[in-house]
């Protein structure tokens, strides 16, 4: 997302927060509003399902017209409560917020349990990504709204390939931990070259520390991997914080 901290800015906004709550103006889709301060705020931690919003060729994602209009529903015309909890802005210019009703809804957390958006968060803004996975686990096990929808859909290992180039959820056993060049390799089939395959670089392996989990232990665990999926000779996906991977075996 290449979001920055902005600590003055933060503050200057809860001043004004604290002064008057800006007012939803409009809803541009499902995590996107502009507010009456004439400021975007991204919902950040969720993605919702996408619209074109004036890309040429880009496709609407299945119930991106019907995650809009939940979203209308719970914020159109509402004052909200912005929190800015780790990078407040992106390259855009739009804000990055937890948004909260006037009515005391988490926006975040209403979108997930409908079913209409799936946790996504990045190295330098995955707070309260413990709560998100946990609403979403549950829309997820009841179907609800995306879930529902084979376009959403948890993926295997050997489906990856199958999905270069898009934002997935895949479910797998890690047969094995390697590290070359400075990255560290979760591989979930006996040919790295082609099989699917996770990265995790110096810079993650940090936080994997910080948080008390290494890499190395998740050698013969199942997982669940969340990311934007690449070709690298087979399907990959970078894994830049701890987040994006949740271990499946029981107290593991």
């Amino acid at each position: 997302m290449l979001a920055r901290p902005v600590l003055a800015l933060a503050l200057l906004w809860a001043g004004a927060a604290a002064a008057e709550a800006p007012i939803v103006k409009s809803v541009i889709d499902g995590d996107t509003v502009l507010l009456s301060t004439g400021k975007e705020v991204r919902f950040v931690g969720i993605q919702a399902p996408k619209l074109p919003l004036g890309r040429r060729g880009f496709p609407t994602w299945p119930l991106a017209p019907e995650a809009k209009a939940a979203l209308e529903g719970l914020a159109l015309g509402r004052a909200v409560e912005l929190a800015c909890l780790q990078a407040c802005e992106d390259r855009h210019g739009r804000l990055l917020m937890h948004l909260t009703s006037d009515r005391g809804v988490w926006l975040q957390g209403e979108m997930l349990r409908l079913g209409l958006a799936r946790v996504y968060t990045f190295a330098d803004n995955r707070a309260r990504a413990a709560e998100m996975l946990a609403i979403e686990a549950d829309a997820r096990a009841a179907r609800r709204g995306i879930w529902a929808l084979d376009y959403y859909a948890v993926r295997t290992p050997e489906q990856a390939g199958g999905f270069v180039g898009r934002y997935e959820l895949v479910e797998g056993k890690v047969l094995a931990v390697a590290s070359a060049q400075g990255t560290t390799f979760l591989n979930f089939g006996p040919d790295h070259r082609t099989d699917f395959t996770i990265g995790i670089d110096a810079a993650a392996r940090k936080l994997f520390r910080e948080a008390k989990r290494d890499p190395k232990a998740l050698a013969g665990q199942t997982v669940r991997v969340r990311g934007w999926i690449k070709s690298r000779g087979g399907p990959f996906i970078e894994a830049s914080h701890p987040e994006q991977i949740e271990s499946l075996d029981p107290g593991r």
